[in-house]
């Protein structure tokens, strides 16, 4: 069912969510590294959250898309999260490996 314009949209309330969910799953998990008691659960947290966030913030992103091309800053503010999930990868791949 198609939403009334001006009212809020049901699926980009949900990608939204999610992406603020997996947001606060990877701010977790950053904050979990710290203290070594809670180390072991640290890289799940880290990788669930980016995981979700990644998923959620490319959900709304495309949902958005829907009502007219994004502006410039959206599109950069993306593709930099983007950039810095990928660099959170990296960082911890190396340093469960090394």
């Amino acid at each position: 069912m198609p939403t009334r314009p001006g009212s809020p949209n049901p699926h980009l309330k949900g990608a939204e969510l999610v992406s603020g969910l997996g947001a606060v799953v990877l701010g977790a998990g950053l904050a979990l590294v710290l203290p070594e008691t809670l180390r072991a659960y640290a890289l799940p947290l880290l990788v669930a959250g980016i995981a979700v966030h990644g998923l959620g913030m490319s959900a709304k992103y495309h949902l958005e898309a829907r009502d007219g091309p994004p502006l410039w800053w959206e599109r950069l503010l993306f593709w930099l999260c983007w950039a810095m999930l990928v660099g959170m990868v990296g960082w911890i791949s190396f340093d469960a490996f090394h």
